[in-house]
């Protein structure tokens, strides 16, 4: 019997789509940190994202505005990780999430893995 990520099961299926999904949100950003800032550094998108994903998830503790504090704390993460400011950080968020959802959605199609990406929100 084959066995696919999505049917992995206990600690050892979290532990794969933690894993899987981090990466993938690492490729995300990776993506567009090479698109919009010509950074090539997959190690580092990969840190960026587990940071990002932090910061989303405490950012959107907050009550009525978590939402918008947690885009900024993302943000914040992107433009402290890569050269080019706010502008060029929110081009990278926004082509990571792309990047993201057209590889989940593949991935998903293939019966791979869920719909979801570690540090990239929205994914």
């Amino acid at each position: 019997m084959e066995l696919t990520l999505l049917q992995a099961e206990g600690a050892v299926g979290s532990i794969i789509g933690f894993v899987v999904s981090l990466l993938i949100g690492g490729l995300g950003i990776y993506v567009g940190a090479r698109v919009i800032a010509g950074v090539d550094d997959y190690s580092k998108a990969v840190i960026t994202a587990l940071i990002g994903a932090i910061a989303w998830a405490v950012g959107s503790l907050i009550p009525l505005v978590g939402f918008l504090v947690a885009l900024v704390a993302y943000l914040a993460v992107v433009n402290w990780q890569y050269p080019g400011g706010w502008l060029r950080a929110a081009g990278i968020s926004f082509v990571a999430w792309l990047a993201s959802l057209l590889v989940l959605f593949v991935l998903a199609l293939l019966n791979v893995v869920a719909f979801e990406a570690l540090g990239v929100p929205g994914v």
